[in-house]
């Protein structure tokens, strides 16, 4: 779809009263189903029961709530019987359709965003690690209004010890975070590495960060990684690239 079709239903999506809400478009470009999940952040609401299936090609508006917060991810290679009881090869929440809440196991590409009255904060995050490349772009806002994204394929350049491999072993379907692969202060930024003076990039979050430069690479990756904006609605794409 182009852009400008986009905006086009973006402003229809907009209402016509005073107050206006937010709206996510998540829209998928990847040539298989993706499985969004939706995790509200403590205190605020489930949306769309934490989860449902997109096709390809195929997109899906949320009304997100004033003062929402959550994070959302693409599940990808999911099975579900006809009660939603099932599995994903990726991001699998509590092996559900819905996810209700719980949050996706690593590793996972986040999209996290946060609504104020003065701004929306947004990023694409890798310190869950990465699965599908995702890309968050505003339409409508005021203020710096930057895409946030992860659009490069970091399976085909995920180094081996941080690989999670489908299940006949041939390709990499997700690669994980050096502190989920490893498990240890440096990499996550815990204990005496728990402050932005002691933790620094590390050679597996520069991978990470060279590839995906508009993403947090670990933990304390903040300034180059999180973007404004006051008033705007929300285009979340699985594989802008495709």
């Amino acid at each position: 779809m182009e852009p400008i079709q986009l905006l086009i239903i973006f402003l229809f999506l907009l209402p016509f009263h005073g107050v206006s809400a937010t709206t996510i478009m998540m829209q998928n470009k990847c040539h298989h189903p993706v499985w969004p999940g939706i995790q509200p952040s403590a205190g605020h609401p489930i949306l769309a029961r934490g989860g449902f299936k997109l096709p390809p090609k195929k997109s899906y508006t949320l009304f997100l709530p004033p003062a929402w917060s959550g994070r959302l991810w693409g599940r990808e290679g999911c099975s579900f019987d006809s009660s939603g009881r099932g599995k994903c090869a990726t991001g699998d929440c509590g092996g559900s359709l819905f996810c209700n809440g719980a949050g996706g196991v690593p590793p996972a590409t986040l999209a996290e965003i946060t609504l104020t009255a003065e701004q929306d904060f947004y990023d694409v995050s890798l310190v869950d690690g990465y699965n599908l490349p995702i890309a968050i772009t505003p339409f409508k806002g005021t203020g710096k209004c930057s895409y946030a994204g992860c659009v490069s394929d970091l399976n085909v350049m995920c180094p081996i010890g941080l690989q999670v491999r489908s299940r006949d072993k041939r390709r990499v379907v997700a690669c994980k975070s050096a502190c989920s692969a490893f498990n240890s202060p440096r990499f996550c930024c815990t204990g005496s590495y728990g402050n932005p003076q002691t933790c620094k990039p590390t050679a597996y979050s520069r991978i990470f960060k060279v590839a995906c430069p508009r993403a947090y690479s670990y933990a304390y990756d903040d300034p180059t990684s999180i973007a404004t904006c006051t008033g705007a609605s929300y285009l979340l794409t699985f594989c802008p690239h495709h």
